[in-house]
């Protein structure tokens, strides 16, 4: 039997990259996001039994346990979970508005543990000693002018991280975080080359992190190959810090 792995934020440039990933080393794959693109969709019309597409708004962390019980727990065993999906609020603080901030908290921390509860629970359920991986950003260890409020939306899932190995590792369940230095994604589209050009200069290899390589990480980190690896954050991010 195929392992299922749950993946949020299957609609963007580095949740697609997972999906392509996990499917080309025999995995089943639940991807959860609000848009269906063409990408998505194509996907799923390759991959008829190893592949589906659930839209969920994850600014919605109360309705999880009915996504869980109405939509996952069928679909299951589940071996391993993404937290994927991000939305990046980039503001300085003296700008602060409380309204994004509550937007990206529920998507950065809140959905991701409340996802992670229910994940835990059919482990739990199954005697599934699985595997759960975060998606954190360097922006968690390094500063980057507007990015404080992100910065500290990730930390904070990082530090969740580390607990949840603590809690549920004598169970053979474990949890990482990898932290990706600066990608080519849509969420990085607005940025002018100048702007991407600063960045870079801010790295050891002077060009951005590939995608392709993040999404390998994972695959990495979600497979038995890393068995002896839990509770830490592993850095992919072209030499920043």
């Amino acid at each position: 039997m195929r392992p299922v792995v749950v993946v949020t934020g299957d609609s963007g440039t580095l949740g697609t990259a997972i999906v392509k990933e996990l499917l080309s080393h025999d995995y089943t794959v639940i991807g959860i996001s609000r848009r269906l693109t063409r990408e998505i969709q194509e996907l799923t019309s390759v991959f008829v039994d190893r592949y589906k597409h659930i839209s969920f708004d994850l600014s919605q962390p109360e309705k999880i346990e009915d996504l869980y019980h109405s939509e996952l727990k069928g679909l299951g065993p589940i071996y391993g979970l993404v937290n994927n999906a991000a939305y990046a609020y980039d503001e300085i603080v003296t700008n602060a508005s409380i309204e994004e901030i509550e937007r990206m908290f529920r998507v950065n921390v809140y959905s991701p543990i409340m996802l992670t509860k229910y994940v835990l629970r059919d482990m739990l359920l199954h005697d599934v000693a699985g595997s759960i991986v975060h998606v954190s950003s360097v922006s968690a260890h390094t500063g980057y002018r507007g990015l404080s409020m992100y910065a500290a939306s990730k930390a904070a899932i990082e530090a969740f991280s580390k607990t949840v190995a603590r809690e549920w590792g004598v169970r053979g369940i474990r949890s990482n975080c990898v932290a990706p230095g600066f990608m080519e994604t849509h969420m990085s589209a607005s940025l002018t080359e100048e702007q991407k050009k600063r960045i870079y200069q801010r790295t050891s290899l002077r060009i951005p992190t590939s995608v392709e390589d993040v999404a390998k990480l994972i695959r990495f980190l979600l497979s038995d190959e890393s068995k002896s690896i839990t509770g830490t954050t592993i850095h992919i991010d072209c030499g920043t810090l």
